[in-house]
Formats: structure tokens, C-alpha cells, sequence
């Protein structure tokens, strides 16, 4: 039988010969092999671990996208730097809850001149007609705020608290395919099996009344720079 041939980096291929193609693992099985061979690669930085989701939706059809938000339990590992767009009397809460900058017209003119050093916008209902003016700017970067992702709301403080402590939005790109960083591979494999329980719930609940048959078909995890790991879709379901 031919040997399958691996292509990547000198790291990747010493570490992908450990993954079995043909087997769909156990999450907890899956998450220690991604955290081992990320540690077996001699990486210098602590990677990010990815999960993709293939789902049997098709997103040309207005019907069938799917998107939304959820809040891990373990959080990201990573720092968010969020802004929001707010009248004065709420301003100081959203800075007090930890946002980066807070205001109106004049944050928004600063965007405007090119400043882009932020992660996330939230904004109140009642700024949107300016946040509406940035959608050139905004809009690319899949940061214009949305009720549904709970990024426009009265609660700006709330919403600030919730981005900084881990949430993290995923969105249905064209081939079907939903992925996001759910952590850091030096967090405890139970963290990150968390995550991804976390993770998968809100992506299963936000299925479209549109779609029919199996809605979850694959699902994979990788560090940033390693290989994919098939996980067993009912392992990664929340109890």
C-alpha cells in the first residue's frame, strides 16, 4: 500500500503521522492529541485551538445562514479590544466595564481618519445612525453591530463584560464551513473540551427552520499551525 504523503512544514509533518484519517475521535481524546502534538512540534508560541464545522446548510439561500454568538466558558486566552458607540451618560459604565474607547460622533470621525485598532464595536440603539455612516469601514471587518449577536443594546456595559470575557461570534461561510479560535492549547484539556461543547450548542441551536436532514456533518480541531483532528459530532454535543 502507497504511503500517503504529507504536505506541510517540517513541524506539521513530524507530528501528523500520530492522527488516524479514517477515525473520528472522542472529544476529550481529540483535544489531548492536538494539545500533545502541538507540544511534540516544539511550537515557541501557545497556539490557538481551531474548530471548523461542516454543515449541511447552503448558505446562497438568505434561509440557511447561520450565525450568531456564544460566550465561552473558559474564555479565548486572548485580549479583545472593544469599542462602543454610546451617549455620555452611558460612556463612563462601558469604560468602567472595561472598554478600550467609548463615544459618538468623535470616535466615529477617528474611524474615519483610519484608526482600526479594535476587535469589536457595540453600540446603543440610539447611535446607529452614526455607527450606520462606518458600514464601508465596518462592514468588511464583519464588526458593524448586530441585535442579534447582542452587539446593539441598551446594556453597553453588560455587552462589554461579556466581549472581554470570551465570547466569541461564528457566521456560515459559502462552502458551508463555520470555524472560530475557541482557546489557547496551554489551557487544561477539560477547558477546551468545554469550549467546544459550548461552541457546538450554539451553533446547533442557531440551525436554520430551513434546513433538513443532518445538520452537523463534520467536525475538526487544530492548533493553529498543526494537523486536523476529526472529532465524533455526539461527543461534542453538551449533555
Amino acid at each position: 500500500m502507497k504511503k500517503e504523503q504529507i504536505i506541510g512544514g517540517k513541524k506539521y509533518r513530524k507530528v501528523a503521522p500520530q492522527v488516524d484519517r479514517s477515525k473520528a475521535y472522542v472529544l476529550t481524546e481529540a483535544v489531548q492529541l492536538v494539545q500533545k502534538m502541538s507540544q511534540d512540534a516544539g511550537r515557541k508560541f501557545d497556539e490557538t485551538l481551531n474548530i471548523s464545522m461542516n454543515l449541511g446548510v447552503d448558505p446562497k439561500h438568505s434561509d440557511q445562514n447561520v450565525r450568531g454568538m456564544v460566550q465561552l466558558p473558559a474564555g479565548t486566552g486572548k485580549s479583545v479590544r472593544v469599542i462602543v458607540f454610546c451617549k455620555p451618560e452611558k460612556a463612563e459604565a462601558a469604560l468602567k466595564a472595561g472598554a478600550d474607547a467609548a463615544g459618538g460622533d468623535d470616535l466615529a470621525q477617528k474611524i474615519e481618519g483610519g484608526w482600526q485598532e479594535f476587535d469589536r464595536v457595540i453600540a446603543s440603539p440610539d447611535m446607529m445612525g452614526v455607527v450606520g455612516k462606518l458600514g464601508k469601514v465596518l462592514g468588511p471587518r464583519g464588526l458593524m453591530p448586530n441585535p442579534k449577536l447582542g452587539t446593539v443594546t441598551p446594556n453597553v456595559a453588560d455587552a462589554v463584560k461579556a466581549a472581554k470575557a470570551g465570547s466569541v461570534e461564528f457566521r456560515v461561510e459559502k462552502a458551508g464551513i463555520v470555524h472560530a479560535g475557541i482557546g489557547k492549547i496551554s489551557f487544561t484539556a477539560d477547558q477546551l473540551a468545554q469550549n467546544v461543547r459550548a461552541f457546538v450548542d450554539a451553533v446547533a441551536k442557531a440551525k436554520p427552520a430551513a434546513v433538513k436532514g443532518t445538520y452537523i456533518n463534520k467536525i475538526t480541531l487544530s492548533s493553529t499551525m498543526g494537523p486536523g483532528v476529526k472529532v465524533d459530532v455526539n461527543t461534542a454535543q453538551a449533555a
